[in-house]
C-alpha cells in the first residue's frame, strides 16, 4: 500500500473507532512500527489527529480539536437531537447567529423550517446549505479561511460579528468543567466571543461527552448563556456544578426521535 493511501486508511480507520493502536496498525498495515510513528507525525502536524501513548486519536484535547470534515461524520444522530432542540429556541422573524463546527452545521440545515429569518454565520457548511433558500436573509461573515474548523476567522471576521446584532447566538464548544466554557483555538474563541456578545440570548451547544474536559483557553463562564442543550443526561457532578447558576439545561434525549 501507498503512503498516502494507507494514511488515508489510518484516518478511516479513527473515524469509524476514534482511537488506533500502534501495534494494530503496523500489522494491519505490514509496516514497521518506525513507518507508522512517522504516519502519525505527519498527520499530526498537519493537525489532522492526536497521538497518544501506544496510538492516535481525533478525540478533542486541551490543545487539539480534529478536522471538520472527520467530526461530521460522527455522533450524526445525537448532533440531531441537539438541532431540532435548538430550533424550538427559534421563531420565524428572528436574527440567528450560528457558529463553526459541526455540531451547528447541523442546526443550519434545519433553519429554513423557521422561515424568515436573518442567519449570521461564519461556518462555512451553514452558508453553503442556506445560500440559494428563499425566506432566507444570510449574512456570510468574511475573514480567514480555516480548513480545520471550516469557518471564517479573524480581524474581519470579529470586526463584522461586533457591528451586528442578533437576537440569539447558537455557539459548540468541545469543553466545559465546572462553570467554564473553553476551547483549544484562539482564533475560535474570538468569533465565539464576538457572537456572545452581540446577541441577546445565547445558547451553548454541547455533547454531553465533553463535559469535566478543559482546553487550553477559557472561551466564556456558564452564566453568560441562558440554555444549554446536551444530548444525554449529565453526570450528578455536572447537574451539582450547574445548580448554581441561571442556566436552563435542555438534555435533547432519545424519546424526541
Amino acid at each position: 500500500m501507498k503512503r498516502d493511501d494507507r494514511r488515508q486508511a489510518i484516518m478511516d480507520l479513527l473515524v469509524a473507532q476514534r482511537v488506533v493502536d500502534l501495534d494494530d496498525l503496523s500489522d494491519r498495515f505490514a509496516v514497521s512500527k518506525m513507518t507508522i510513528h512517522r504516519d502519525l507525525d505527519d498527520l499530526e502536524q498537519a493537525g489532522m489527529l492526536r497521538k497518544v501513548r501506544g496510538g492516535a486519536t481525533i478525540e478533542a484535547g486541551g490543545h487539539f480539536e480534529s478536522d471538520f470534515r472527520f467530526r461530521q461524520q460522527q455522533e450524526g444522530e445525537a448532533k440531531r437531537r441537539m438541532a431540532e432542540a435548538a430550533l424550538e429556541l427559534v421563531e420565524p422573524g428572528m436574527t440567528v447567529m450560528v457558529n463553526d463546527g459541526s455540531m451547528a452545521s447541523v442546526l443550519g440545515e434545519l433553519l429554513p423550517q423557521r422561515r424568515p429569518l436573518t442567519v449570521i454565520t461564519n461556518n462555512a457548511a451553514v452558508i453553503d446549505r442556506l445560500k440559494t433558500e428563499s425566506g432566507i436573509n444570510l449574512i456570510a461573515v468574511g475573514g480567514r479561511y480555516s480548513m480545520k474548523f471550516n469557518g471564517f476567522f479573524g480581524v474581519v471576521a470579529e470586526q463584522a460579528l461586533s457591528r451586528l446584532s442578533a437576537d440569539i447566538a447558537f455557539i459548540s464548544t468541545p469543553a466545559v468543567s465546572g462553570l467554564r466554557v473553553y476551547h483549544m483555538d484562539d482564533d475560535v474563541v474570538r468569533s465565539k466571543r464576538a457572537m456572545i456578545a452581540s446577541a441577546a440570548r445565547r445558547c451553548l451547544l454541547l455533547n454531553h461527552k465533553r463535559f469535566n474536559h478543559t482546553a487550553l483557553h477559557v472561551l466564556a463562564t456558564i452564566d453568560e448563556f441562558e440554555v444549554i442543550i446536551t444530548d444525554q443526561e449529565p453526570t450528578i457532578d455536572v447537574r451539582a456544578a450547574l445548580e448554581g447558576s441561571n442556566v436552563q439545561l435542555r438534555v435533547a434525549s432519545q424519546e424526541r426521535k
